[in-house]
């Protein structure tokens, strides 16, 4: 969120500048969910990474950032891992890493 546009988040900066121009509207709370939880779901996108800064730069290092859309192949379920597929490839998550990405549906 910025002080200028209460509502709109930039997904190219991360609401670092408040000069970005590529802003969009931020999903309501409601339709924010952890990944563990989005079962159901085809398509995702990727709201917030919460967790340590070994988390989120192991995150980054996958792609796996706030803006970017995944496909959700297999969703965790019974503490099982989650296979998704972000920019052309597949990746296997564990179920402690999915409960810290928060997604919204596309």
């Amino acid at each position: 969120m910025t002080k200028n546009h209460p509502g709109q988040v930039c997904t190219h900066c991360g609401g670092k500048h408040q000069s970005c121009v590529l802003r969009e509207k931020a999903p309501d709370a409601e339709d924010v969910l952890p990944l563990s939880r989005a079962c159901g779901y085809g398509r995702v996108k990727v709201c917030r990474i919460s967790g340590d800064r070994r988390l989120c730069a192991r995150m980054a290092d996958l792609g796996i950032l706030p803006g970017r859309e995944m496909e959700l192949l297999c969703a965790a379920a019974g503490g099982h891992n989650c296979m998704v597929r972000i920019n052309g490839g597949t990746i296997s998550l564990d179920s402690l890493t999915t409960a810290n990405i928060l997604v919204s549906p596309v």
